[in-house]
């Protein structure tokens, strides 16, 4: 990888041994569902044949960080016609994704084991019609606040990749990122919040699943939050 896309992870990889069953949906499933970036530098990722041949009719939406892939399999499968990407460096999440994706029999989901920045640098513009960003690291320590996702960098990225419309939503548990998301993503000259009242961030939408992270409550109480691309 050159220089131009190696990116910083921080973070684990891997965690427990994997069952045999897991290990061999990353040796079979996987190599189908692997979304592959373009050869050259600055290259644009083909959409219409990582997809198959074809543009998906519904557009195209990208989770960033899927966990072990209960949110991103569900939109597949109540979104047949929409072409899901979902980037997840975390190689167990990955392999539960998988095992998600071959219960249900989805087909219209590409998988990225790595940074998803290298993915969306490498998008072309306006080819985004919704993206999520759910429960990232919330990074808690000061010092380490440079390392979380939601940034002004990242989030004119995604601006650039989404059509005018288009749908964010983020979400989060950890009662320190909650106003740093408002403060980056909220007030995000590109974006317009949908929340009229507190009620609106304080409950989820009826097309956003729960996820078994979501009810551990691991740090708090969730919020989720929509914003639309201008």
């Amino acid at each position: 990888m050159t220089e131009a896309r190696r990116r910083t992870l921080h973070g684990r990889r891997r965690g427990k041994k994997l069952r045999a069953g897991q290990e061999g949906l990353l040796g079979t499933l996987l190599p189908r569902l692997a979304l592959e970036l373009p050869a050259e530098d600055g290259g644009k990722i083909d959409l219409a044949q990582a997809f198959g041949g074809a543009m998906p009719a519904g557009g195209v939406w990208l989770e960033v960080g899927f966990g072990a892939g209960e949110h991103l399999v569900w939109q597949a499968e109540n979104h047949p016609t929409v072409g899901l990407i979902g980037c997840e460096p975390y190689i167990n999440g990955v392999a539960k994704c998988l095992a998600h994706i071959e219960r249900t029999g989805v087909e219209n989901i590409r998988v990225f084991i790595d940074d998803a920045m290298l993915v969306m640098n490498a998008l072309p513009d306006g080819s985004l019609g919704r993206a999520f960003v759910l429960f990232p690291d919330p990074w808690p320590k000061s010092r380490h606040h440079k390392r979380r996702f939601v940034q002004r960098e990242n989030l004119d990225v995604l601006a650039r990749l989404m059509v005018p419309g288009a749908e964010l939503r983020l979400a989060t548990d950890d009662p320190s990122y909650l106003p740093w998301m408002i403060e980056h993503a909220c007030t995000h000259p590109a974006f317009d919040w949908l929340a009229e009242r507190p009620l609106d961030w304080r409950t989820r939408p009826d097309d956003w699943p729960q996820t078994r992270y979501e009810q551990k409550r691991i740090a708090g109480t969730p919020v989720f939050l929509r914003l639309r691309r201008r």
